[in-house]
């Protein structure tokens, strides 16, 4: 290797206090978005605001809050592209100072079409940050703790909902334009620090190695691992990172969006629902409106403020029982149970609105806190998570490019028509989006494969995909299922396959797990052959350097081995 470890010690961030703390900070860039999503649901209520814009009607409330996802959209299509070119880190830092000069438009307003504009610009940011993000948190992320640590990225974005409702709160006592303009300003400050902050975080190691900068990628492997390069580890994910690069260039296959689209067409359709029904399934009838929500239930002015601080509340805690869950049931039990009790709290919700007697008031509130609970503990984290985890290194960018956009264009379309469907079908309106609910249940009952456990580079295997290519893939000793984890947290070489596919499962001996997961379904069947090796195949396919080759259809073992070689000597040299 190029690169020493004798290299001059300077006390710095390494191992996993350096994981943890680039997750918690890449939580900043969620929560400005979750911030300016809720930030608008208690500014349009206010008196003064109200004031000040002459009394809008509902176009013009719908249209400035939801304007935001246009901007969202345009930018998240690009951002595929522009996260490929310059990489994570300098998207992130684009986006973060996009958003803040958004942000302050929008605090110094001087009417409606200056307001929209900041909106704009705000939303441009936001679809930059919200589809980077994702990618390298996931990029990063070691895959037994993945999920937790997405899962702990969505807190930060219903954290930011929160702490949003109850600045409108606080500042709805004060009896001037600062009652709304404040909140606002709140956001630039935080997209000032999420910018400065970008700057000095490490760069995705897999964008690096894509990219050719193998030295760059090897030293933040390292450093992801205790900061040696010389570490047994390191190396072995960096080899197994490197040698799928090379597969994938040799194969000849594109990075364009038609080539995407021909050969991962599932992939990108399961990525492009979840984030859709994340959307029609109701929840930003609660986060945008959610004052308006509880002043048609009964509760009115700062009252119906507070109802939707409490609410908050109870939306962050629900989103913390997924740091635990979502890498123990896997994501399809959290989906399926999340859909279940969010269809029958918006219909609990319909049916008191149309009942409309005095408990009206208290029951809705009971209703709403229910679905926000579920929402956040399910379709709130899962989604993000999902496309980034299910598209390869190659199109990963595009893929996610697309799902968020996906994401941003059903935003906007509940925001503008909700105020619409407020005052014309009142409470049908929640029987509707409990209808979503059930549709999505059974999407992914049906379509949803199971991605618990697997590997980034591991994850053909799910979609039936492996042994397709013409190239060898040399995998090391420790995959990537133990990067930046203790070194007994992958499955020891002479643990035999019956031991792994019993302990590999907690849901097979869990009756929720059972009826949830579908073991019998060949798309689970799929991720437990890209996690269990038979013994037998490993004793054929073992090189004399312990690493696993896997033999493809068209070419014999010792074509194979020469190839592997090749890919050897090329990783050596660097």
């Amino acid at each position: 290797m190029a690169l020493r470890s004798a290299e001059p010690r300077r006390r710095r961030l390494v191992g996993q206090p350096l994981l943890l703390t680039v997750s918690v900070f890449l939580s900043i860039g969620v929560f400005l978005f979750g911030y300016d999503q809720g930030v608008m649901s208690g500014v349009i209520t206010g008196p003064h605001f109200i004031k000040y814009f002459d009394r809008p009607g509902p176009i013009q409330v719908g249209s400035m809050v939801a304007v935001l996802e246009v901007g969202a959209f345009a930018t998240s299509l690009a951002a595929g592209r522009v996260g490929d070119i310059i990489g994570r880190k300098g998207t992130l830092f684009i986006g973060a100072l996009v958003f803040t000069i958004g942000g302050a438009i929008q605090t110094f307003t001087t009417g409606f079409s200056v307001m929209v504009l900041g909106r704009i610009v705000s939303g441009a940011g936001v679809g930059l940050l919200s589809t980077i993000v994702p990618i390298y948190q996931s990029e990063i992320s070691p895959p037994n703790h993945r999920g937790a640590l997405a899962a702990a990225e969505f807190t930060g974005n219903v954290f930011g909902y929160s702490i949003s409702v109850w600045t409108d709160y606080f500042c709805s006592y004060i009896d001037s334009d600062y009652s709304w303009r404040i909140p606002l300003l709140v956001q630039c400050a935080i997209g000032a620090l999420l910018a400065a902050g970008s700057l000095v975080m490490p760069e995705s190691p897999r964008w690096l190695i894509d990219t050719d900068k193998d030295d760059e990628g090897l030293r933040v492997i390292a450093d992801f691992h205790g900061g040696d390069l010389d570490n047994p580890v390191a190396k072995a994910e960096y080899r197994e990172i490197k040698d799928k690069v090379i597969m994938e260039r040799e194969s000849g296959e594109g990075r364009s969006y038609g080539m995407m689209w021909r050969k991962y067409k599932q992939r990108v359709l399961l990525a492009m629902s979840s984030q859709a029904f994340a959307q029609l399934n109701g929840i930003n009838v609660i986060s945008y409106y959610a004052p308006k929500v509880f002043e048609e239930a009964g509760w009115l002015g700062r009252q119906a403020i507070l109802m939707s601080g409490i609410n908050s509340i109870v939306y962050v805690l629900s989103t913390l029982p997924p740091w635990y869950l979502i890498d123990r049931w896997g994501r399809r039990p959290i989906l399926l149970s999340g859909a279940v009790i969010m269809a029958i709290a918006l219909f609990a919700t319909g049916y008191f609105m149309y009942l409309d007697h005095p408990e009206t008031p208290n029951a809705v509130v009971v209703c709403v806190i229910i679905f926000n609970a579920a929402f956040g503990y399910s379709w709130g984290p899962i989604p993000w998570l999902y496309p980034p985890e299910i598209m390869p290194l190659t199109v990963r960018a595009k893929g996610v490019s697309l799902s968020t956009a996906t994401n941003w264009a059903f935003n906007f379309l509940v925001g503008e028509i909700t105020p619409y469907l407020q005052e014309v079908i009142t409470w049908k309106l929640y029987i509707m989006h409990a209808f979503f609910c059930c549709c999505s249940f059974i999407l992914v009952y049906f379509l949803y494969p199971e991605t618990k456990g697997v590997s980034l580079e591991d994850m053909d295997a799910v979609f039936g995909e492996v042994g397709s290519g013409k190239s060898p893939v040399a995998l090391g000793v420790v995959s990537e299922r133990s990067t930046f984890l203790p070194s007994g947290s992958f499955y020891p070489p002479n643990q035999s396959r019956t031991q792994r596919d019993s302990s590999s499962d907690p849901n097979r001996h869990n009756w929720f797990g059972r009826l949830f997961r579908r073991d019998n379904s060949r798309r689970n069947i799929a991720e437990y052959q890209a996690l269990n090796v038979n013994e037998e195949d490993l004793a054929m396919s073992r090189l004399d350097d312990g690493r696993i080759m896997w033999p493809t259809e068209d070419e014999d073992e010792e074509e194979d081995v020469a190839g592997y070689e090749v890919i050897s000597r090329e990783v050596g040299r660097r």
